[in-house]
């Protein structure tokens, strides 16, 4: 192992403004799941992305999971979601007891392809049990092709929770990414564009939704002068502390994405002439946070793997990744339906793609670390 500095994948970084806000909730004495910071976090969030309400919560995952409940996706209902993407984006199906259907991602998003989710629809149709609804993933920062795939769930009347955990700041055909569905969320894991260390958000136009949703996440208690419940609730409301963290954060989010598509510039101009080399794409009219730089090494033409190049990095001290695992390949899904282009595109990314270092505190030596090496392990192994 090098004995070098370690160059981390998207590690979290703080503006030094946090604690102006995290002393706010320790002067009011408010550093409950409530509180001034929850407050004005929620509406700097809908404020930014255009939506008319928002809900902070413990986690992405929680956001997920209460899309699902206030849609009332039940026992045995069936849910279409994308299968390039975290295990997070499919758990809260199975906190449902439902069923997860998963569909194939396509080249020029790497996310969800709209052919395979039209014949999803058209089997579901056929056999007369339509889903409930569509989570269709944003990856890495980059928007799917939602006119598409919109167009497809209306037509069937089915709704769609918009995954943006790793696309705030993103926006297609200039609207903001996680607005489009019935519902969208968004992570503030601490590796995400913005953190709050833990934590998530769901917004919806519909405030019908957003107002269900922050009743559930608060234990679903009634209006009464004692604690009843008549409904199962859920522990999900963001922290008064963590939301203060999130403030600051919010106030440089458009500079975060310039950064990162910084680092996505430098290496896409320094590396994408290497043979085998394809980096993800933007789909044209989108503009994507570039979150992680990814890309996918052709062994056929660059002679070397993903896995040897990950490895030659991690070597290095330096921290890098296979893309996400399909969720379908994943043994907690062994055996569900999953809808695949010829291709078998998600698998292809998997096995030979690469996510890597794209912190916007690595500085340009750092990242001149990662280039030089990538080009010196695919020059030795082409000489």
């Amino acid at each position: 192992m090098s004995s070098q500095n370690k160059i981390f994948l998207s590690p979290p970084h703080m503006t030094g403004k946090e604690f102006s806000y995290i002393k706010q909730a320790f002067d009011t004495n408010w550093i409950a799941p409530l509180g001034e910071n929850v407050d004005k976090f929620e509406h700097q969030i809908a404020s930014f992305v255009g939506s008319k309400g928002a809900v902070a919560l413990s986690s992405g995952t929680a956001a997920i999971h209460l899309a699902l409940a206030v849609l009332g996706i039940k026992k045995d209902d069936k849910v279409f979601c994308s299968t390039l993407t975290f295990i997070a984006s499919a758990n809260p199906i199975l906190y449902q007891q439902a069923i997860p259907v998963f569909i194939d991602s396509e080249p020029e998003t790497w996310n969800m392809c709209p052919e395979m989710l039209l014949k999803a629809f058209k089997v579901a149709e056929k056999e007369g049990e339509l889903p409930k609804a569509v989570i269709v993933v944003n990856l890495y920062g980059q928007s799917a092709k939602m006119d598409e795939i919109l167009a497809i769930c209306n037509h069937y009347g089915v709704p769609v929770i918009e995954d943006a955990a790793e696309s705030l700041g993103s926006s297609y055909k200039g609207k903001a990414s996680g607005t489009f569905g019935k519902l969208g969320v968004y992570s503030f894991n601490g590796n995400k564009i913005i953190t709050t260390s833990s934590g998530g958000m769901l917004v919806s136009d519909d405030k019908e939704l957003i107002n269900k949703a922050q009743f559930l996440a608060t234990q679903a208690k009634d209006k009464a002068s004692h604690y009843q419940h008549s409904t199962l609730g859920f522990n999900y409301r963001m922290s008064n502390i963590l939301a203060g963290v999130g403030r600051a954060q919010m106030e440089v989010l458009k500079e975060r994405v310039f950064l990162k598509r910084s680092v996505f510039k430098k290496y896409f101009n320094e590396l994408s002439t290497l043979p085998g080399l394809e980096f993800m794409p933007e789909l044209e009219g989108t503009v994507s946070n570039r979150w992680l730089t990814t890309m996918i090494i052709n062994r056929n033409k660059s002679l070397v793997s993903s896995r040897e190049i990950i490895q030659k990095l991690v070597e290095n001290n330096i921290e890098a990744r296979p893309v996400w695992k399909p969720l379908h390949l994943q043994p907690l899904f062994k055996g569900r339906k999953v809808y695949l282009r010829d291709d078998r595109f998600s698998e292809n990314v998997f096995e030979n793609g690469v996510c890597l270092p794209s912190g916007i505190n690595m500085d340009s030596s750092e990242q001149d670390r990662v280039i030089n090496l990538i080009k010196k392990s695919m020059s030795v192994v082409m000489s």
